[in-house]
């Protein structure tokens, strides 16, 4: 098996391409002029609750707060569902978040993952749904899951990927979930 790393540095990006055996297998593209935010985690402290938009703003240390939606801090708190209240009418409360107040209250230090890039007078915005991908998985820290990707289609190849999975996991249990990546696909 060979491998090239291909490297093209420029005022304005460097690029980089992984290619083996003749394939592409990989590029990444960073522009100097921006260097996003997408992906960092941060520890940062509640600033604002805003009960009526079940959010919070978050302050991360960048120029402006980040924005925090409940419905992206429910995994990490372990509060899935609420129970209804006396005289809720409501079919199906369980599948609604979970109140913002009964999440977090200012300032709280949460560890955070910025999903979305600033945009102009708008924060980031953020979830404390953390994921910290590699080359073959992704690793969940606050969830218990364990998949492969769908774009993986042969039922045999995931079901031997899902089991070199579950092996790994008895052997080193690992506190979090895992996704096996498309890249994964034929490894051994």
């Amino acid at each position: 098996m060979s491998e090239e790393l291909l490297v093209n540095v420029t005022p304005q990006e460097t690029r980089v391409a992984v290619i083996e055996n003749g394939s592409l297998q990989e590029v990444h593209v960073e522009r100097t002029s921006h260097r996003g935010f997408v992906g960092n985690i941060y520890k940062g402290r509640v600033v604002r609750v805003l009960p009526g938009m079940q959010a919070v703003f978050v302050d991360i240390g960048l120029q402006r707060t980040a924005f925090l939606h409940t419905s992206d801090m429910v995994a990490q708190r372990g509060e899935k569902n609420l129970p209804a209240e006396k005289g809720d009418t409501r079919q199906n409360v369980s599948s609604a978040p979970p109140d913002i107040v009964r999440l977090t209250h200012e300032g709280q230090e949460l560890v955070v993952q910025v999903v979305k890039d600033p945009i102009g007078s708008k924060g980031a915005r953020l979830t404390t749904q953390l994921s910290l991908p590699s080359r073959h998985l992704v690793l969940l820290p606050g969830s218990d899951h364990l998949g492969v990707s769908q774009r993986i289609q042969n039922p045999e190849e995931r079901d031997r990927l899902r089991q070199v999975l579950n092996d790994a996991m008895r052997l080193n249990p690992v506190v979090g979930g895992f996704i096996v990546r498309t890249v994964a696909e034929s490894v051994e």
